[in-house]
């Protein structure tokens, strides 16, 4: 009984030393060749009420929307005019985004607001202004379309700051763009798989939004 208890720590100690420790999960870096795309989200047809659905025209500017640095985003220019003018001839409440140091005049003439159309200043989230949520609330909006530049900066953190505010959000890919196509793709897969903000987001194209 004696030599048993001596035994016992001993054979502890073994399993101890000859327990290996697993090797350490390899990180997303180490399987990025081996990634493989989810298929593409799915494109919904909506019908909005134009008074209650508001058009943010986030950062169409000359310095955020340039063939040099979004070229993408000057080919959707002709894009975003055409819905622009459909959402006027519907008085569809419209505002634009801008950052510092830029202004009005800085955004692209095919798109410009009118005098009576707001111009918002901030930086990613459009939210953190204010003054949107007060011009949206004061309108009765319930639901907003985001358009414009960057679709990995300012117009994915304007879609969470409005949806945290308790709007719905539409946006139509057609009219957002970003640097490169990559980009653009893993932003719409987010936009419609992140918690909370896939609940309320819906994707579309500008021809398939009806008044």
């Amino acid at each position: 009984m004696l030599r048993l208890r001596h035994l016992l720590p001993l054979a502890a100690l073994v399993a101890v030393l000859s327990y290996t420790v697993p090797s350490s999960a390899e990180t997303i870096i180490d399987e990025w060749n081996s990634v493989k795309a989810p298929p593409a989200p799915a494109l919904t047809s909506v019908t909005v009420d134009p008074k209650t659905t508001a058009l943010l025209v986030v950062d169409v500017l000359h310095q955020t929307c340039n063939e040099k640095r979004r070229p993408r985003c000057v080919a959707a220019l002709p894009t975003i005019k055409k819905f622009l003018a459909q959402a006027r001839s519907h008085e569809m409440l419209v505002v634009y985004t801008d950052v510092p140091h830029t202004s009005a005049a800085d955004i692209w003439p095919e798109v410009a607001p009118t005098p009576n159309e707001p111009v918002v200043l901030g930086i990613l989230d459009k939210f953190i202004n204010p003054d949107l949520d007060k011009i949206l609330k004061a309108k009765g909006i319930q639901t907003v379309i985001t358009v414009g530049a960057a679709s990995n900066g300012a117009v994915l953190h304007t879609v969470a700051g409005a949806v945290q505010r308790g709007f719905k959000v539409i946006v139509p890919v057609d009219a957002v763009a970003a640097d490169n196509t990559y980009i653009e793709q893993y932003i719409t897969w987010d936009l419609v798989n992140a918690p909370v903000i896939g609940d309320k987001t819906t994707l579309t194209t500008t021809d398939m939004i009806k008044f």
